[in-house]
């Protein structure tokens, strides 16, 4: 009865697919942060911060008028510097990919052994005019003997 009891360490494990793909979300996240514009999600505690500043301000604001002010018009006023770290108000980041390939430079290339190219043979026949009796006989039905 205690050999029952005793916890399989096999059971206790992450199985190898759900690694895989937690891994697998993990590159794409670190992927769309890095590459797109997907980080700016991360700036949505501040909209939400400055949308309960304004609500101080002003109890009649509602959310749909703040993002009209925010995002539909330009307004400069007292807090310009406040608005401008909301997301999708600035680009604050830039991508830069690189290549990691690396081109030698050769300044002089000796060719000791040149290379003989023979001539080639054309399979065209210099005729270009193809009569048109030859042509009409492709199509011709087949014929019973």
């Amino acid at each position: 009865m205690s050999n029952l009891k005793k916890d399989n360490p096999i059971k206790n494990e992450i199985p190898y697919t759900q690694v895989k793909k937690l891994f697998t979300i993990l590159l794409l996240f670190v992927y769309l942060f890095s590459t797109t514009e997907f980080y700016q999600l991360l700036k949505l505690p501040v909209v939400a911060a400055h949308y309960m500043e304004h609500k101080k301000d002003s109890r009649h604001i509602t959310i749909a008028q703040f993002l009209r002010i925010h995002y539909l018009m330009d307004i400069k006023d007292a807090d310009y510097e406040r608005d401008m770290q909301l997301p999708f108000k600035s680009q604050d980041k830039h991508v830069s990919i690189t290549s990691g390939n690396y081109m030698p430079l050769f300044e002089n290339i000796f060719i000791h052994n040149p290379i003989v190219t023979l001539q080639k043979k054309s399979f065209i026949t210099q005729d270009r005019f193809l009569y048109n009796s030859f042509l009409s006989n492709i199509w011709q039905p087949p014929r019973v003997c």
